[in-house]
């Protein structure tokens, strides 16, 4: 299963890579690819160095996980010690001197040691799967960050192509009357006043188009180094921010949407107590006794010589069974004290972190609720806006009407779109910051 999960994941991103290069190779024909919000996603996850890094910390921790088992099963080593003696030792018996002792003595063999009981051993394994777990929270909380941080920047390029349309329409459109007007002065029928306010009206749209039109490009290139392609990549969004009008007023905010269970932080801080605590049972099993097996098989020779052929070894083996009793060891009273202050240090940080962000969900609540009423009054105002612009239109063409009202209505009427998209695009961003704080994982 995990290989085949990561040839899909190796897979994945040739094959989009591929309808870039298509994309690239179609600029002839003026073709330009199109990405959706779940492309842009997939693409950032497919190779970001970020969850590359953190899910191989997943592995490192298995395999110290590992580690840790393997220490039950038994050890085996060989040994071998050479000893010659520069001066025999001398032994008094019955008055009577006499030195001992060869010159040359010979030892090595095998020895098998197998720990029978150690509590310390076992609480290690519990710690490490414990360790293991908190490595895959914080992968997973690294790909929702990104998630998180691709979602905006989808919504904020999403936002910025939209402002530049209506921008650039509005412009047009002043453009548009521009000319009408002028035309009107050179036949007499208009003031030049008329004819500056017009022209006024248009140069002071020219600077926001070109801000809108560069704020395009930034917001583009945010989403090229969170997808991690080239730059020179040619590429849109579909669709704008209106398609998503219908996901703000079907936004029906269910009983489970005020849980914070999932929230990594949460999790991560639930973690790291679980492991301090399991720290905290393994120093004190620093003070129980240890158990071992140990079998050694070992061959001795004793000579006075170095003539190696003539030697007689001779084998012997035992098997021992050890305890040790840790009697009094000082620096474990105090690693068993440190280690309570600093769980009841977490506990204080982790329900001081619990409020805040009880008062986060809450906030992005309360904006999403006010963006979604914003939408439908925003909605309506572009309605109104532009009937107003076309009955200031009419007037001024009967001559009823004056060129101020005309600047006004078209101005209205910019301003309502503009504040009709900036709605949408505040609630989708409160959202995915909802879901980031909610800890819900990213589902195709």
């Amino acid at each position: 299963m995990k290989t085949m999960k990561k040839m899909w994941t190796i897979g994945k991103r040739p094959m989009m890579m591929a309808a870039l290069a298509l994309c690239a190779m179609g600029a002839m024909a003026q073709e330009t690819l199109r990405l959706t919000l779940d492309q842009a996603i997939e693409i950032a996850l497919s190779d970001n160095p970020t969850i590359e890094v953190a899910e191989q910390t997943v592995e490192l921790k298995k395999i110290s996980d590992k580690e840790t088992v393997l220490g039950l099963l038994p050890e085996a080593s060989l040994s071998g010690a050479y000893t010659r003696t520069i001066k025999k030792q001398t032994m008094v018996m019955n008055g009577m001197k006499f030195q001992v002792g060869i010159p040359n003595q010979y030892q090595g063999g095998l020895t098998v040691s197998l720990p029978v009981f150690a509590p310390a051993l076992y609480k290690s394994m519990k710690l490490t799967k414990t360790d293991v777990a908190l490595a895959v929270e914080q992968a997973r909380a690294s790909k929702q960050d990104l998630v998180n941080q691709v979602t905006k920047a989808f919504f904020q390029m999403l936002l910025a192509q939209d402002s530049y349309a209506v921008l650039e329409k509005s412009y047009a459109q002043a453009e548009a009357n521009f000319n009408i007007v002028k035309a009107k002065f050179e036949q007499g029928r208009v003031s030049e006043y008329d004819k500056i306010s017009a022209e006024v009206q248009m140069r002071n749209l020219q600077p926001s188009v070109i801000s809108a039109r560069n704020a395009v490009e930034l917001s583009r290139l945010q989403l090229v180094v969170l997808m991690n392609i080239e730059p020179e990549t040619d590429f849109t969004l579909d669709g704008n921010l209106g398609d998503y009008e219908e996901e703000v007023f079907a936004g029906v905010l269910t009983a489970d949407s005020t849980s914070l269970k999932n929230n990594t932080s949460l999790l991560q801080m639930d973690m790291n107590t679980k492991m301090l605590q399991q720290s905290l049972s393994l120093n004190k099993q620093s003070f129980a006794p240890m158990v071992a097996l140990q079998f050694n098989y070992m061959y001795t020779c004793m000579a006075d010589n170095f003539e190696f052929k003539s030697y007689e070894w001779n084998p012997y083996s035992n098997v021992s069974l050890s305890v040790s009793i840790p009697l009094f060891k000082y620096s474990n009273f105090s690693a068993v004290k440190k280690t309570n202050l600093q769980i009841n240090q977490l506990m204080v940080n982790r329900n001081y972190t619990a409020r805040q962000l009880a008062m986060q969900q809450q906030s992005y609540l309360n904006s999403m609720a006010a963006s979604a009423e914003q939408v439908s009054s925003n909605k309506e105002a572009i309605v109104q806006a532009q009937k107003g612009r076309d009955i200031a239109e009419k007037l001024y063409e009967v001559g009823r009407g004056t060129v101020l009202e005309l600047n006004s209505a078209e101005v209205a009427l910019t301003q309502a779109r503009l504040t009709y998209t900036q709605s949408i695009y505040d609630y989708l961003t409160a959202k995915a910051d909802l879901d980031k704080l909610q800890g819900k994982d990213y589902v195709k």
